[in-house]
């Protein structure tokens, strides 16, 4: 059996106040081949215009991959090397790597938030220090058999 790439995924929405949100990302876990091309789902059934691909190593901060302000509106973030976006719809934000490998084995999350909410407080909210707009719903992969 050759080397193989996993990743573990988690959804987050962030905004301000309540909101009633609903997300998926999908796969939840995935082991592929080196070399296999690999595509991860983002869906939301919210008004969210930004949504955001993260990665998460052991023992670092997040990295932003890629982030989307609008349907066909993507930016490149700090490690956006070897993945690639695309937004046709406004509830769908697909992360695709070409050819995987061995360095993107990592938790992957996908996280949406309403246009009000200014992209530093994203990454603030995210590492813990709520600045502005704050974390409405989490939902993380419970630890499996790695």
């Amino acid at each position: 059996m050759g080397p193989r790439l996993l990743c573990a995924v988690a959804f987050c929405f962030l905004g301000v106040g309540f909101v009633d949100t609903q997300g998926t990302q999908t796969p939840r876990y995935l082991i592929e081949k080196v070399g296999t091309e690999v595509l991860m789902e983002c869906l939301q059934n919210t008004d969210h215009e930004r949504t955001y691909w993260y990665r998460q190593d052991p023992g670092l901060g997040l990295q932003l991959l890629h982030w989307s302000y609008n349907i066909d509106s993507t930016e490149k973030g700090d490690a956006p090397d070897g993945y690639s976006v695309s937004r046709k719809k406004k509830n769908a934000f697909p992360l695709a790597l070409d050819s995987a490998s061995t360095n993107q084995t990592s938790v992957y999350l996908c996280a949406s938030s309403k246009s009000t909410v200014p992209h530093s407080h994203i990454l603030s909210a995210q590492k813990g220090q709520i600045s502005g707009g704050s974390p409405t719903h989490h939902r993380f992969p419970s630890r499996g058999p790695f």
